[in-house]
């Protein structure tokens, strides 16, 4: 039986995901933060195991009490999003915590559970279309996803020679409890159950890039080469009509 791990799999793509691959016959273990939503995933598939566990504590991951065995997949996909209303008062404890929480917790699993993952296994980290180019209010969130597509883009480097493949998993919008707090128009908007199958799809191609929905990511592709003068234009009619 393959194995996998997911993070950020209480809710949204994660528990889609997790769902998915138990289904397909996978040992998942599943990771995330809210106790009471992994016991309700728990009981939906005999293949899961859940563990509960704050990410952004080293501390956390290294004495959480789980026999994980060597991974086929090993997915790093938790993560938050808040948004910099107030540029010129920047929220400096905001930054903080959305990087903590989406880029620095990946770097601690990274410690505690990359060098589980077999030869020819995988590794893949969700990162977000929003690293294809500035978005309005994105200082914080956009930053640390483009942070995290530099770091599987190296990663995949680096890797290669242990024959690990590294994939960095680009959404556009996806109907979850995140995306519920938004407040404007999110186009070509999917449900996680179609996000979990852009992901295992790509991840049985072994895929560098794996970009959904095709039509908003390759629109978002197109705009990030327009000239930066003109990008800023197009973003801050963009934010003014939001």
């Amino acid at each position: 039986m393959k194995t996998i791990l997911i993070t950020g799999a209480s809710s949204g793509i994660g528990a889609a995901i997790a769902l998915l691959y138990a289904h397909k016959g996978f040992m998942v273990f599943a990771g995330g933060r809210s106790q009471e939503r992994l016991a309700d995933l728990a009981v939906q598939h005999e293949n899961i195991t859940t563990f509960s566990c704050d990410l952004t504590s080293k501390e956390s991951i290294e004495n959480l009490s789980l026999n994980i065995p060597a991974l086929d997949i090993l997915l790093l996909n938790a993560g938050s999003c808040e948004y910099i209303n107030d540029a010129l008062n920047f929220d400096g404890d905001l930054f903080a915590r959305v990087m903590t929480n989406n880029l620095i917790a990946t770097g601690y699993c990274l410690d505690a559970w990359l060098k589980l993952v077999k030869p020819n296994g995988q590794l893949a980290i969700t990162s977000s279309c929003a690293s294809f180019l500035p978005l309005p209010r994105a200082e914080a969130y956009g930053a640390s996803k483009a942070a995290l597509t530099y770091l599987a883009k190296t990663l995949a480097i680096d890797l290669k020679p242990h024959k690990i493949d590294v994939s960095v998993i680009n959404p556009g919008f996806v109907q979850t409890s995140l995306t519920d707090k938004n407040t404007f128009k999110m186009p070509c908007i999917i449900t996680a159950d179609q996000a979990a199958q852009y992901i295992f799809k790509g991840l049985s191609r072994k895929s560098s890039e794996i970009n959904f929905p095709k039509r908003f990511t390759y629109t978002l592709k197109l705009l990030s080469i327009l000239p930066s003068s003109l990008w800023k234009y197009l973003a801050s009619k963009m934010e003014k009509g939001a």
